[in-house]
């Protein structure tokens, strides 16, 4: 996996980033639907903040390094440890910056960081089928297809059908402490 992208910097989520995330999010509506819904307001991201509380959920904003504007957004779910470690992967870039390549190189570094510093094994991405753009995001980075899931998140008022995409650690690849050895 390439060296950490310069053109960008992962920055932990927090509750400061919430007037500038929220904002953006307005901005980024039309794109992200219907696809997904980030919170827009300031009590919507206020109780999406809470999903981070415990560690089994993990929130980025990806910033262009030469301005500091976040360009996107990656969250790293549902973490499990013991035999599967591994998470979910969500993802959405911010409008002003969609198509600039940004959340290429920020998915780079935060599989670099997942597969590194967490010492994840395996990462999952679902993607809705009509979401072309988010499809050849996750080819270009090596993610396999694995299926389809039927009816598997409700979104935008509806049960929608998501593809299964994921990837694994590069080999040499240091567990975490938390495998079990037999």
């Amino acid at each position: 996996m390439p060296n950490k992208p310069s053109r960008i910097e992962l920055s932990p989520l927090t509750l400061a980033d919430q007037d500038e995330f929220c904002a953006l999010a307005r901005a980024s509506s039309e794109l992200h639907m219907p696809w997904m819904q980030l919170p827009a307001t300031a009590e919507e991201f206020q109780v999406w903040m809470r999903r981070f509380d415990d560690g089994a959920n993990q929130g980025f904003l990806v910033r262009v390094r030469e301005t500091g504007v976040a360009a996107g957004m990656v969250n790293i779910n549902s973490i499990i440890r013991g035999r599967y470690q591994g998470a979910s992967l969500g993802y959405a870039a911010f409008a002003p910056s969609a198509g600039s390549g940004y959340m290429t190189e920020g998915l780079v570094a935060t599989l670099q960081y997942a597969f590194t510093d967490l010492r994840l094994h395996r990462l999952e991405a679902s993607i809705q089928p009509a979401n072309k753009a988010s499809l050849a995001l996750v080819q270009r980075l090596g993610f396999r297809y694995e299926g389809v899931s039927p009816a598997y998140l409700y979104i935008d008022g509806a049960w929608r059908d998501h593809e299964r995409w994921s990837i694994t650690a590069p080999q040499p690849w240091t567990p975490d402490p938390s495998l079990p050895r037999v």
